[in-house]
């Protein structure tokens, strides 16, 4: 009754798996006919779109790696903080003590991240050399990460509540928490986190978009005025 069971369930994913190849194929074929209607002129036009796209997306990338962009870098002072955030459509600041040794795992991970998505800028700065920042941006547990968009503190990372409760949290897993509140291009689901590679025993905080720590209004990080 077993192997009768086992057998069935055998050719409903069989059937399954041959419908899904059909469906590609399928696709495929569409794709390859529109091609093959295309006319010379249709043809040279859709090079043309391509290479328009591509020259825009390499003069894109050579912009943000103008601004710093594609390296994990710290920042000497709290001043250097707004013309950063300024120059940069998104931004991850993680507020750091040198003391403290969960930063340290941090840096590892946002050195990793920071080469992987160039459209966001990395940073770090240490919070006692940012008083005045610190406490205007309510920073009390570190480490903790400011994940900025156009200017605006959106919202924050603050220890590892967020990715798993665990020291041993990977870099995929902070790299969806960053997705999440779409300050990098995240092509992942964000729906859950990617927790496959997880020791068990590690507990995740469901994310929501939110306004910061349930405050009505974003945190204008652009000016030093408020």
């Amino acid at each position: 009754m077993a192997s009768q069971s086992m057998e069935i369930m055998a050719k409903a994913l069989e059937q399954q798996v041959l419908q899904s190849a059909r469906m590609v194929e399928e696709q495929l074929d569409k794709e390859l006919g529109k091609l093959e209607r295309m006319d010379d002129d249709e043809m040279e036009k859709l090079k043309e779109r391509r290479m328009e796209a591509l020259k825009k997306s390499q003069k894109q990338k050579q912009e943000w790696l103008s601004k710093g962009h594609g390296e994990y870098k710290e920042i000497p002072s709290e001043k250097d903080f707004f013309p950063e955030v300024k120059e940069s459509n998104r931004v991850v600041c993680h507020f750091y003590r040198d003391s403290t040794f969960r930063c340290k795992i941090l840096d590892k991970h946002l050195v990793i991240l920071a080469k992987k998505h160039l459209e966001t800028k990395f940073i770090k700065l240490n919070v006692e050399k940012a008083p005045f920042l610190t406490e205007r941006l309510r920073i009390k547990v570190i480490p903790t990460l400011a994940l900025v968009k156009d200017g605006k503190t959106k919202d924050y990372v603050v220890g590892f509540t967020d990715l798993g409760n665990t020291d041993e949290f990977t870099t995929e897993v902070l790299e969806w928490r960053l997705g999440c509140s779409d300050v990098i291009n995240y092509s992942g689901n964000l729906m859950e986190p990617p927790t496959l590679t997880q020791k068990s025993g590690s507990k995740f905080t469901k994310v929501e978009k939110k306004t910061i720590r349930g405050r009505g209004h974003d945190s204008d990080s652009g000016s030093e005025d408020d």
